[in-house]
């Protein structure tokens, strides 16, 4: 068996993709993986990826041309899902991933891969795209931004999975006007958007913390006039923090303003 060692991230996936579809060793003898065993087998070869743009660039528009829209999101999707490293997985992400792309390019309709949801590698990358999914689509009417005194507005969240693609596609069709940044705290990276223009990832290395804490007067009479209306309305006997907790999952509180007085928020 040849497997292929490739970054936990869509390009080093696709990467992944290319260099053993490229290698002709049959895809029966071929399997991805975005992370090192902790035994290596002597009856396996390892196969080192290096992330490579340009390889995973044309993967990704075979992908979309043969898929369709909904689907080639939904690969996407699943390779940018985070697996937890503690529990042991039946399959890998990548390599469920390479096989759904194996049987997909195999088929008269690619895009209605996804519906052969009895085969275990389909399965595998039906519930990785949807936990990405809901996760993106929670954060898309939870995430709020804040003006900061450079005019700049900055969102914080804390995702399970790398959902900044999604959310960077997203508010650059809604705020095309805007310098904004979202700030993805627990994968250390950034969604950055200078105005008229599109946006880019980068990782905060060297981010002045200090600076996403210095909000400009207007933001702080909208945090506190929100936080009026939202108590306003609040009825007392009413009060239900199970099902608040069940309708916004806790780890998304930490970055509402609601939830979070100190923190002030402007939701666009």
């Amino acid at each position: 068996m040849y497997i292929f060692l490739c970054e936990d991230n869509i390009d080093g996936i696709f990467t992944g993709i290319y260099d053993a579809w490229a290698s002709r060793r049959g895809h029966a003898n071929v399997a991805l993986t975005t992370h090192a065993p902790d035994n290596y087998s002597l009856f396996d070869e390892y196969v080192t990826v290096r992330t490579d743009y340009e390889k995973s660039a044309k993967v990704a528009n075979t992908l979309h041309q043969r898929m369709g829209d909904e689907t080639y999101q939904e690969i996407c999707q699943a390779a940018s899902a985070r697996e937890n490293s503690s529990r042991k997985k039946s399959m890998d992400k990548a390599d469920a991933i390479y096989k759904t792309v194996v049987l997909a390019l195999s088929l008269p309709d690619a895009g209605k891969v996804l519906n052969y949801l009895a085969e275990p590698y389909v399965n595998r990358t039906f519930q990785l795209s949807r936990s990405t999914g809901n996760e993106a689509h929670h954060l898309l009417g939870f995430l709020r931004f804040q003006e900061l005194e450079n005019g700049l507005l900055f969102a914080q969240i804390h995702p399970q999975n790398d959902v900044l693609p999604f959310l960077g596609e997203h508010f650059s069709d809604r705020l095309p006007e805007e310098n904004f940044m979202i700030y993805d705290k627990t994968h250390n990276l950034a969604a950055l958007h200078p105005k008229g223009k599109g946006f880019f990832i980068t990782d905060t290395e060297g981010l002045d913390q200090e600076m996403l804490t210095r909000f400009s007067p207007e933001e702080m009479e909208f945090c506190r006039l929100w936080c009026t209306f939202f108590d306003s309305i609040a009825i007392e006997a009413r009060k239900n923090p199970k099902l608040q907790n069940q309708n916004l999952a806790r780890r998304f509180q930490r970055d509402v303003v609601e939830f979070n007085r100190d923190r002030p928020s402007r939701r666009r």
